[in-house]
């Protein structure tokens, strides 16, 4: 219990270092920024506590708009992302799967993975960008914006779950 307590501070630690040193700093043409840090989410294991895994997102999202000058836009992002993920790791995840697996290329096949991750992207991305501009008034603007940071944070998501797994 308390390895697996020390592992996700660990990981969230270094996930908001990653965040607000790197990825703040990126804006792929003025647009695209990666979101790396709903990373989080995608480790959980299946057997995880649904509200546990609700107040980890919602620290994390805190923490992430205490260094990012965002007010609670990560954090109503990311807890609605662990919300949504369970549920969703339960219909992605293989029939014949143990209950404490966790989320990966090997453990629940590499499409069913992707598809997976993509979608808890999507859910983290659109809930932010619908907080962060609580208008429609620049609509092409949000949605440029919306659809550069999604494409970004998913494709150096799988990035890095391609290195992890040495694939």
């Amino acid at each position: 219990m308390i390895l697996v307590l020390l592992k996700r501070l660990l990981q969230m630690l270094v996930l908001v270092v990653v965040q607000v040193m790197v990825c703040n700093r990126i804006h792929l043409m003025g647009y695209a920024t990666p979101m790396l840090y709903v990373l989080f989410l995608v480790y959980f294991p299946l057997n995880s506590n649904r509200i546990g895994n609700m107040v980890w997102a919602f620290l994390l999202g805190l923490i992430i708009d205490a260094f990012s000058n965002t007010p609670g836009e990560a954090t109503g992002a990311l807890t609605l992302t662990a919300f949504v993920q369970w549920p969703l790791l339960q219909a992605s995840a293989p029939k014949e799967c143990l209950e404490d697996m966790v989320p990966s290329y090997k453990t629940m096949g590499r499409w069913n993975h992707i598809r997976y991750v993509f979608v808890l992207v999507l859910v983290h991305h659109t809930a932010f960008y619908v907080l962060e501009s609580f208008s429609f008034f620049h609509f092409t603007e949000l949605l440029i914006t919306y659809g550069s940071s999604l494409l970004l944070t998913f494709v150096m998501i799988l990035i890095l779950e391609t290195l992890r797994h040495g694939k």
